[in-house]
């Protein structure tokens, strides 16, 4: 069994599995499909699923919470920018299972991608959130993480523009 990286009174928080795929691609498919979140419409294959995660399985980039055996929420970490100047900044994503919001399920799987990313040597974790996510905003700030500005209009989602707020995070 994998360690324990984050628990609150809702959720477990662990290392993802190869098993996992299903219901973390449900997570993002329902993302993907109807909020802002994640900046695409395109749903995730089966096959697609399965390489992006065993890229952060390989990393150890890839967590999940956990609730009564069933998963509740996904967060992984990954390259920021693929540029090799880039190398030591990462970029979190985080995502709770609709009808699991406000639960502390967002707050575990942070605490357990800061605590990876900086045991992994990381010097910066960045946030890249759509600027109406309030309380993606929120989350990220009650973990230390500052503004770092916002760029109005560069994704375009559901026929209108969005905004981007970039958040940083020091970790070293």
């Amino acid at each position: 069994m994998n360690p324990i990286y984050e628990r609150n009174r809702t959720a477990v928080v662990r290392a993802a599995q190869p098993g996992d795929l299903e219901a973390i691609r449900a997570i993002r498919n329902h993302a993907a499909e109807h909020s802002t979140a994640l900046w695409t419409q395109a749903t995730q294959s089966s096959a697609e699923g399965a390489a992006w995660l065993a890229t952060h399985l390989e990393r150890g980039s890839a967590f999940v919470s956990e609730t009564d055996g069933e998963v509740t929420g996904f967060a992984v970490y990954g390259p920021w920018r693929e540029l090799d100047g880039y190398r030591h900044t990462v970029e979190d994503s985080i995502y709770v299972r609709e009808g699991r919001h406000g639960l502390g399920i967002g707050s575990a799987l942070l605490a357990a991608i800061i605590a990876s990313a900086r045991e992994a040597g990381h010097h910066v974790l960045i946030a890249d959130i759509e600027a109406g996510n309030t309380p993606s905003i929120r989350l990220h700030e009650r973990f230390g993480f500052h503004h770092s500005g916002t760029v109005p209009e560069v994704g375009i989602k559901f026929g209108r523009w969005l905004d981007l707020t970039i958040m940083r995070l020091p970790l070293a």
